[in-house]
Protein backbone atom coordinates (compact mmCIF):
# COMPACT_ATOMS: atom_id res chain seq x y z
CA UNK A 1 0.00 0.00 0.00
CA UNK A 2 1.29 2.98 -0.83
CA UNK A 3 1.47 6.11 1.67
CA UNK A 4 0.68 9.62 0.53
CA UNK A 5 1.47 13.00 1.33
CA UNK A 6 -1.49 13.37 3.20
CA UNK A 7 -0.61 10.18 5.14
CA UNK A 8 2.71 11.36 6.01
CA UNK A 9 1.46 14.53 6.86
CA UNK A 10 -1.47 13.43 9.17
CA UNK A 11 0.97 10.82 10.71
CA UNK A 12 3.69 13.48 11.68
CA UNK A 13 0.62 15.90 13.19
CA UNK A 14 -0.45 12.56 15.52
CA UNK A 15 3.05 12.07 16.26
CA UNK A 16 3.97 15.56 17.13
CA UNK A 17 0.64 16.40 18.94
CA UNK A 18 0.48 13.67 20.73
CA UNK A 19 4.44 13.44 22.09
CA UNK A 20 4.95 16.88 22.73
CA UNK A 21 3.35 16.45 26.42
CA UNK A 22 5.70 13.52 27.41
CA UNK A 23 8.39 16.33 27.92
CA UNK A 24 6.04 18.46 30.21
CA UNK A 25 4.63 15.39 31.97
CA UNK A 26 8.08 14.12 32.94
CA UNK A 27 9.48 17.33 33.90
CA UNK A 28 6.86 17.58 36.44
CA UNK A 29 7.18 13.96 38.02
CA UNK A 30 10.23 14.83 38.27
CA UNK A 31 10.16 18.18 39.62
CA UNK A 32 6.38 18.40 41.34
CA UNK A 33 6.20 21.73 39.79
CA UNK A 34 3.52 22.55 38.11
CA UNK A 35 3.34 26.59 39.64
CA UNK A 36 3.39 27.87 35.54
CA UNK A 37 0.70 25.65 34.22
CA UNK A 38 -2.62 26.93 33.85
CA UNK A 39 -4.76 24.80 35.66
CA UNK A 40 -8.02 26.32 33.24
CA UNK A 41 -6.18 25.52 30.53
CA UNK A 42 -5.16 21.52 31.73
CA UNK A 43 -8.59 21.14 32.11
CA UNK A 44 -9.99 22.46 28.58
CA UNK A 45 -7.42 20.51 26.91
CA UNK A 46 -8.07 16.90 28.69
CA UNK A 47 -11.78 17.56 28.15
CA UNK A 48 -11.02 18.52 24.55
CA UNK A 49 -8.87 15.49 23.83
CA UNK A 50 -11.62 13.53 25.39
CA UNK A 51 -13.68 14.72 23.07
CA UNK A 52 -11.55 13.79 19.98
CA UNK A 53 -11.20 9.85 21.31
CA UNK A 54 -14.84 10.01 21.29
CA UNK A 55 -14.74 11.11 18.19
CA UNK A 56 -12.76 9.26 16.71
CA UNK A 57 -14.14 5.66 18.47
CA UNK A 58 -17.42 7.02 16.87
CA UNK A 59 -15.86 6.85 13.66
CA UNK A 60 -13.98 3.60 14.56
CA UNK A 61 -10.83 5.57 13.04
CA UNK A 62 -7.75 3.33 15.32
CA UNK A 63 -4.86 6.39 14.08
CA UNK A 64 -7.49 9.06 16.11
CA UNK A 65 -8.10 6.86 18.43
CA UNK A 66 -4.46 6.19 19.28
CA UNK A 67 -3.07 9.66 19.14
CA UNK A 68 -5.98 10.49 21.52
CA UNK A 69 -6.15 7.86 24.41
CA UNK A 70 -1.78 8.34 24.51
CA UNK A 71 -2.27 12.39 24.80
CA UNK A 72 -5.31 11.29 27.20
CA UNK A 73 -3.01 9.81 29.39
CA UNK A 74 -0.56 12.54 29.32
CA UNK A 75 -2.65 15.45 29.81
CA UNK A 76 -4.81 13.59 32.63
CA UNK A 77 -1.23 12.94 34.02
CA UNK A 78 -0.39 16.51 34.27
CA UNK A 79 -3.69 17.59 35.25
CA UNK A 80 -3.60 14.61 38.12
CA UNK A 81 0.05 16.25 39.13
CA UNK A 82 -1.25 19.78 38.55
CA UNK A 83 -4.32 19.25 41.22
CA UNK A 84 -2.40 17.06 43.80
CA UNK A 85 0.79 19.84 43.42
CA UNK A 86 -1.02 23.48 42.79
Amino acid sequence: MAVSIVDVVGIAGAVLTTFCWLPQALRIIRTRDTHAISLPATVALVIGVGCWLTYGVALGDAPLIGANAISLALTLTILGLKLRHG
